[in-house]
């Protein structure tokens, strides 16, 4: 009996969702099937090829082995219905991106919207969460990080720098005492990250303010811009979010201020697939030019 490409579909699935149900949503059949067809390829293999643990199913060394394989057929089968389909028109079929939540939420939504707008056919899927990807195990298609990875099968494009600032809003400021230096942070409530919550060296941004107490913190930037606009305290804000907050005011502007970088990161093999190239693409373009807009308004 030899393994077939339906059965190593199901087996990606479950390696990227970490359980048989999580599978079974993106493959719209039940669980006890998915379950059923895992077992019939490690009948095939004669190797158990996942480990059922606490967060759910673990590759074992089996199935870390299996995993290049089923994603180098994946990627087969992926480059033989684009030469059978073409690649001229429109965009179809499903794309997912993964990113961190401040250009999740603030920015992506947009462009998303217009690739969309100009894409009826192609399905976009946003994840947004304040963490590293996986490419390896296909849990994106293609990631924007604030850096640039230095390990693994990637390929890298720096998509756009942009800025940051302290921010408080205007209704926090008239009821305390005025900052006119960063050593004034002291007597204020300070927002920022969760210290050990903190992903990429890159976002570390509190350091360079010499601040070392935070009084709320949270590993999300939206959580963050909330309690700023609400009057909380005093946060460091992506520019391209103050546009969506309208109380919210630059604070010592001239004494601090940060430029950081958006990268695209990809997966090595997804260059020969012209449909996931020509979507990199519009979502660089898309980008630079909705950064760039929403930083002049500020």
């Amino acid at each position: 009996m030899d393994a077939h490409w339906d059965d190593l579909k199901i087996f990606l699935a479950v390696a990227r969702h970490d359980s048989l149900s999580g599978a079974g949503r993106v493959l719209k059949i039940d669980p006890a099937t998915v379950g059923r067809r895992v077992a019939r390829l490690e009948a095939v293999y004669g190797a158990p090829l996942f480990a059922k643990s606490p967060t759910g199913y673990a590759l074992t060394d089996a199935g870390q082995r299996l995993m290049g394989h089923a994603v180098r057929v994946e990627q087969a089968m992926q480059e033989a219905a684009e030469e059978l389909r073409g690649t001229t028109g429109s965009l179809s079929g499903q794309v997912r991106i993964g990113a961190p939540d401040g250009s999740a939420n603030f920015v992506l939504p947009q462009v998303c919207e217009q690739i969309s707008n100009d894409n009826p056919d192609l399905e976009i899927q946003l994840v947004a969460l304040p963490r590293v990807f996986n490419l390896t195990r296909r849990e994106a298609d293609m990631v924007v990080a604030v850096s640039p990875p230095n390990a693994g099968r990637l390929t890298v494009q720096k998509i756009t720098d942009y800025k940051l600032h302290l921010a408080a809003s205007r209704e926090y400021l008239q009821k305390h005492p005025p900052i006119r230096t960063l050593s004034d942070l002291r007597g204020h409530r300070v927002i920022g990250y969760i210290q050990d919550m903190i992903f990429d060296k890159e976002l570390d941004y509190l350091s360079e303010t010499g601040v070392e107490h935070v009084a709320l913190s949270s590993n999300s930037v939206s959580v963050q811009i909330n309690w700023v606009r609400h009057g909380s305290g005093i946060g460091i804000v992506h520019d391209f979010s103050i546009p969506w907050a309208q109380d919210l005011q630059k604070v010592l502007p001239e004494q601090l201020s940060l430029t950081r970088s958006f990268y695209l990161v990809r997966h090595a093999d997804d260059r020969r697939l012209e449909r996931l190239n020509r979507f990199a693409t519009a979502l660089v373009e898309g980008m630079r030019h909705e950064v760039a807009r929403l930083e002049a308004l500020t």
